[in-house]
């Protein structure tokens, strides 16, 4: 049988509905994920490509016309088909106008949802082939990342020229400027989104190991290898391999990369048979690779071979008209995830984000909208900021003295108190009278 690659989402609280309507689009040969909260859904939507959507209405804590509503801005192009046992003529205009591509009422059989998932299916094929107006998913075709900046379009416009081929691909750039997220855009964005997409960050692999986990072993290779096992390689198999921080990689490693970069070949550790591997590589590093090179700490021939195509992710501080665009993400990410709602921001609190220099880059913005939506009982506020955001006072060090001499002046002070008496003085200063002897000299 071969499966179709449609990739359908189920919405509903009730267990029993999920599981029939999973079994009947598996027996259709349809992929399936299921939900039974609104907040799951959102998950899943996040991070899987979804064709369909099929939600109930009548669901606890946040309804599925609320799911509609968001998945109609947020995801135009995914058709969402509604399934409810509460029909009536003012709840289907309400579903029309949230977004739904039809409606079907509980009880239904197994063929009239087959002939509603295929019609849904077909309108979105062809809403595909015609539409001509842009929306949200055209302005923001990149998943998770977003901006309007020049700097920002200067990384998308080089996404746009290598995501349909296997060009490799080194991304460089500051911590925290979200490297991993354009290597995911070059894969989900391109004709290869359906293929496998691996990350691997090389430093969190001991170094002894890293050969083992990348290319694969034998049974017997090494001590504690009681099967053959695949690497990262296999597992990318005609996808993208993403090596994330790659010059931490060891030398070893490094030659063996370079051969499965110029010759589309890797041999398992234990193995004399060489593979033949059909993978994107997508490598990442923070870190100068030609200052390494001069230490020798990475090899020459294999930086030029990862250099086939680079993208340098710009620093926020260099794209702060992002700013107001990358809050508005994070707001609604953690609004949804902690409070069940969507979060808003005072302009001034935005000005305080805007005016800082974000050394840790979009990964520290993000922790800080986190933070401030736990923090916050309603829109956020310039209050639910921290400190160090705010504006400070730089007190001048003119005047400042050495602490020998403010020393000096208090205990003269403090005899001037006691009116010359030093046993009452030390004890005052909280000194014996032998160590005030000592600093009067």
């Amino acid at each position: 049988m071969n499966l179709r690659k449609e990739n359908i989402l189920i919405v509903d609280d009730d267990i029993d509905i999920l599981e029939l309507l999973q079994r009947h689009l598996q027996a259709m040969d349809y992929h399936t994920y299921k939900a039974v909260s609104v907040k799951e859904a959102l998950f899943i939507l996040k991070d899987t490509f979804i064709d369909l959507i099929i939600t109930d209405i009548q669901m606890p804590e946040i309804d599925g016309l609320q799911l509609l509503k968001f998945a109609n801005e947020h995801y135009p192009e995914i058709p969402k088909l509604v399934v409810t046992g509460y029909p009536s003529i003012e709840a289907t205009l309400e579903v029309i106008k949230s977004g739904a591509t039809d409606y079907l009422t509980k009880p239904f059989t197994k063929a009239e949802l087959k002939e509603a998932i295929e019609k849904a299916l077909t309108q979105n094929t062809f809403r595909k082939k015609t539409k001509s107006t842009p929306t949200t998913s055209d302005k923001y075709p990149y998943s998770d990342m977003v901006g309007e900046s020049e700097a920002f379009k200067k990384v998308t416009n080089i996404i746009e020229r290598v995501k349909d081929n296997k060009a490799t691909v080194i991304v460089t750039g500051e911590s925290g400027t979200g490297k991993e997220l354009v290597a995911r855009a070059i894969h989900y964005s391109g004709k290869f989104s359906r293929e496998p997409f691996i990350a691997v960050n090389c430093a969190a692999i001991p170094e002894n190991l890293q050969e083992a986990e990348l290319f694969g072993y034998m049974k017997g290779a090494f001590t504690g290898a009681t099967e053959n096992r695949n690497g990262f390689f296999q597992a990318a198999k005609g996808g993208t391999l993403f090596l994330d921080e790659i010059g931490t990689a060891s030398l070893a490693v490094q030659t063996k990369l370079l051969r499965a970069l110029q010759e589309k070949e890797i041999t398992r550790v234990g193995s004399q048979k060489i593979e033949k591997v059909d993978i994107r590589i997508i490598a990442a590093t923070n870190a100068n690779l030609r200052n390494e090179i001069k230490n020798n700490t990475f090899r020459e021939d294999l930086f030029y071979r990862l250099t086939v195509v680079e993208i340098n992710v710009p620093p926020l501080r260099e794209r702060k008209s992002d700013i107001a665009i990358l809050t508005e993400k994070f707001l609604r990410k953690y609004g949804i995830e902690f409070k069940d709602r969507l979060l808003r921001i005072s302009p001034e609190a935005l000005k305080v984000l805007e005016r800082y220099n974000w050394p840790g880059n979009i990964r520290e913005l993000e922790n800080i909208i986190q933070r401030a939506v736990i923090m916050a009982d309603g829109s956020i506020e310039v209050k639910d900021l921290p400190d160090f955001l705010k504006y400070q006072i730089e007190f001048s060090d003119n005047g400042l003295r050495p602490l020998i001499d403010i020393e000096k002046e208090y205990i003269q002070r403090v005899l001037a108190h006691t009116k010359g008496n030093k046993t009452r003085a030390a004890e005052i200063l909280g000194i014996d009278r032998k160590t005030l002897r000592e600093k009067l000299k």
